[in-house]
């Protein structure tokens, strides 16, 4: 009744990916976010620039894909959600299975001041094509931003408008919902990407933003950026949080997961590079810092967009892409407590859905007006927003990632993390498994450990 993991009970075979495009495009939108456009430029920019990538690229290769193609191997090999694959994989009387749970509390203390953060972008949309958000002034485009974080009504309203669309997705399956429309945005985030470049290329000092962003100077290496290009690293591939564990399941047997894994890393680090050539240039043409931080986004663009020849038209594609950006990520998200609650209480996904967007709304609306009504309740001197960004990215994230580690490295063992990764024998991969099981055992938790200590502010001394 159970022998390969594609039933639940009497209900119909379980969903999954279709197309070897699909698992891509699917795996990719979870991994590209609204860190790849505005994260990664700004944290190149605040730590020295191209040195600060190179960090990160190593890193990537020893922290992020390591963990990606760990989950990725263990969600298909249990064709099961994140709680139940930690079962099926050890079932022994060792309690592993409460790493799912932690990465579905990963997730809703990430969908609850991502979806925020996102229905920013989506304002944001309305706002570039009315023309309100566009000004050569970054008063009056901080106003502007100030302004809808403010009010109470916008920001439930544009989270909820978010959240709707990313259920109604979701409601449609995987097959149906989520490869269907990763398959269409994930090319449309390419092309809008590279027509951002085009014209950002082409301005006065393009070469001083190229050579900023490409240019490495080692003497800008601090133990601190150090440490934020390995967090960046570990944060950016999606992984800790059960996402790439729930997509994972929903691959074919025959789908090739190292290959799979490094594409998508290298699909994503183009994304964040591209997002770089297209905002470099211009921040260095019009006299900004390219340190603005997360306000690079929403108060510095829009003023440099009001400079450029169809600045207007330009400023509604950005911000479309971003959109695209964060769908994929809110969309991976919300399914694995969606998956959790389909599965394991056999309940059809619609009402999966409903019921999880219900649990999320406390937590989101809380994010949300922590930054209006509700901003003078704090913990430990943050904002509620604040607090479940520090949360999952210090503790929550970091953890889920080393237990998966330690879970591959020490519990599951070589023998079936190599069967899995070579796909029972068929790819002649060991080389590879054996180099990737090692540094899973062994150097990767440590690595992982590192970051955790510096997000909770253990290294603050060094410079």
């Amino acid at each position: 009744m159970k022998q390969d993991g594609n039933t639940q009970g009497a209900v119909a075979p379980r969903d999954g990916f279709s197309s070897r495009f699909g698992v891509f495009a699917a795996t990719l939108g979870s991994a590209v976010g609204l860190g790849n456009l505005w994260k990664v430029p700004y944290m190149t920019g605040a730590n020295g620039g191209a040195a600060f990538l190179l960090v990160y690229l190593l890193a990537t290769l020893l922290i992020g894909l390591p963990v990606m193609m760990a989950e990725l191997s263990m969600g298909r090999k249990s064709r099961a959600n994140a709680i139940t694959t930690l079962q099926k994989l050890s079932p022994s009387q060792a309690p592993w299975w409460l790493v799912g749970v932690l990465g579905m509390l990963a997730a809703f203390l990430i969908l609850a001041f991502y979806s925020e953060v996102a229905a920013w972008i989506f304002a944001y949309i309305a706002k570039a094509i009315s023309g309100r958000a566009i000004s050569s002034d970054p008063a009056v485009t901080g106003a502007e931003l100030a302004a809808l974080i403010g009010d109470p009504m916008q920001s439930l309203l544009w989270q909820w408008l978010v959240l709707g669309l990313i259920g109604g997705i979701l409601m449609f399956g995987v097959t149906k919902g989520i490869e269907a429309v990763a398959k269409r945005l994930m090319p449309l985030l390419f092309v809008l990407l590279v027509v951002l470049c085009a014209v950002s290329l082409t301005l006065d000092e393009a070469g001083a933003g190229l050579a900023f962003l490409f240019k490495p100077d080692l003497s800008e290496l601090t133990t601190a950026s150090v440490l934020a290009a390995m967090g960046l690293a570990f944060f950016k591939l999606s992984v800790g949080m059960g996402t790439m564990m729930t997509y994972g399941s929903y691959f074919k047997a025959d789908q090739d997961i190292p290959l799979t894994a490094f594409r998508v890393m290298c699909a994503d680090i183009t994304v964040s590079l591209l997002a770089g050539i297209a905002i470099f240039p211009a921040v260095f043409t019009f006299g900004f810092v390219p340190e603005a931080g997360p306000s690079l986004v929403f108060i510095t663009l829009p003023a440099v967009f009001s400079q450029l020849p169809f600045g207007q038209v330009l400023m509604v594609a950005f911000f479309v892409l971003a959109a695209v950006a964060a769908t994929g990520a809110l969309l991976s998200l919300l399914e694995v407590p969606i998956a959790i609650l389909h599965e394991r209480l056999h309940i059809s996904r619609p009402r999966a859905t409903l019921i999880t967007l219900g649990l999320l709304a406390l937590p989101a609306a809380a994010a949300a007006l922590s930054q209006n009504l509700l901003s003078e309740l704090q913990v430990a001197g943050m904002t509620l927003f604040t607090l479940f960004d520090y949360l999952s990215s210090n503790i929550v994230l970091p953890l889920g990632g080393i237990l998966i580690a330690i879970f591959v490295g020490w519990r599951w063992g070589w023998p079936a993390f190599s069967d899995a990764i070579s796909n029972g024998g068929e790819l002649r991969n060991l080389r590879l498994a054996r180099v990737v099981f090692t540094l899973l055992k062994y150097l990767t938790p440590i690595l992982i450990l590192l970051v955790m200590a510096s997000g909770l502010g253990v290294f603050q001394s060094g410079a």
